[in-house]
């Protein structure tokens, strides 16, 4: 039945006659399938209800593409089924360039960074939601959920607690959209266009309004990719040089921010694997717990260091191969 709804949106859009080449899947229930006519290019992002709603994606694309950044364009759409006819924005995504030819790698997160600072200031759209301490939250509960085998009521009281002492130190910084999977996989090189339009970007349709610290984190500890202590000191300094926040403040943030996402991360990264069966992520979880471990050395994370200490085993081979046996 899908394959007959995808037949008759690509009839209605024009594109029924189209070569079809699986593109990419992720870790939702989203796919993608490139598709050409001759020298047309055109990406179908296939997002099947009701697990998966379109809706946000279009509204955040007419949203970067007002600021002149490079969303996809839309071409078709049918929400209701969950069908989007976007632009083809291309395959030199930041991680493949940066691995052919790491002389780029500057270049582009540079980039990168501008791009935020210029997102930064722009007046967030009034309709996205919060960014705020119960999504915090939930986010992060999941490495109790996941990760750990059946915690104890008093594990995760202390998780908690760690976890609202760490939150209650974030300063009061302007908001900002938070596209949330802002890293090298998500990013194109676009080099024959002008400005932050170099950056291509795409899976954004889960921003929310919330902290700019946390795209730069995303950015930065890259759950699939190694990025340099260089690296990352030189674009945290660039978009301080850029945004004029308080250096001590916005380091702070940083790790807060950086610890909540690295431990939502490695409880979706052990979901995925124990729920569907998709182990493949487990081998990523030790670069995010060594994230994660350099954020929790800000003395602001403190009380979240020790419970990580005592409850949160390291990503060892015997802790991921008793992951994969719960599968």
């Amino acid at each position: 039945m899908r394959e007959a709804q995808i037949k008759a949106f690509l009839t209605k859009a024009g594109w029924a006659d189209a070569d079809r080449q699986t593109l990419a899947s992720d870790a939702s229930a989203r796919r993608y399938e490139r598709l050409s006519i001759g020298n047309l290019r055109a990406v179908l992002m296939d997002a099947p209800p009701p697990d998966e709603d379109v809706t946000a994606f279009v509204e955040v694309t007419e949203f970067l593409r007002d600021l002149g950044l490079s969303a996809p364009q839309i071409h078709a759409s049918d929400a209701s089924n969950g069908f989007l006819l976007l632009e083809d924005l291309g395959d030199d995504l930041f991680a493949q360039v940066c691995n052919a030819t790491p002389g780029e790698e500057t270049r582009l997160y540079k980039k990168a960074v501008d791009l935020l600072g210029e997102l930064h200031k722009a007046p967030p759209p009034i309709n996205l939601p919060p960014y705020d301490a119960a999504v915090y939250h939930r986010e992060a509960n999941l490495v109790c959920d996941w990760y750990l085998d059946n915690p104890s009521p008093a594990v995760y009281s202390a998780f908690t607690t760690a976890l609202d002492a760490a939150l209650a130190k974030l300063s009061d910084a302007p908001k900002a959209v938070v596209l949330r999977d802002y890293h090298a996989e998500n990013l194109i090189d676009l080099p024959d266009r002008q400005g932050n339009a170099r950056v291509g970007l795409l899976d954004y349709q889960d921003a929310l309004i919330g902290h700019p610290a946390y795209d730069l984190v995303s950015l930065l500890e890259d759950a699939r990719r190694d990025t340099s202590t260089a690296l990352q000191e030189a674009m945290i300094e660039h978009y301080l040089d850029l945004s004029g926040a308080d250096p001590q403040s916005f380091r702070r943030d940083y790790a807060i921010l950086g610890a909540q996402r690295n431990l939502k991360i490695i409880g979706i990264f052990a979901r995925l694997c124990v729920r569907d069966g998709k182990d493949r992520y487990l081998d990523m979880i030790p670069r995010v717990a060594a994230h994660l471990a350099r954020d929790v050395s800000h003395p602001a994370l403190g009380e979240m260091k020790t419970w990580i200490n005592d409850h949160l085993p390291a990503p060892r081979d015997a802790v991921l191969a008793a992951i994969r046996r719960r599968r």
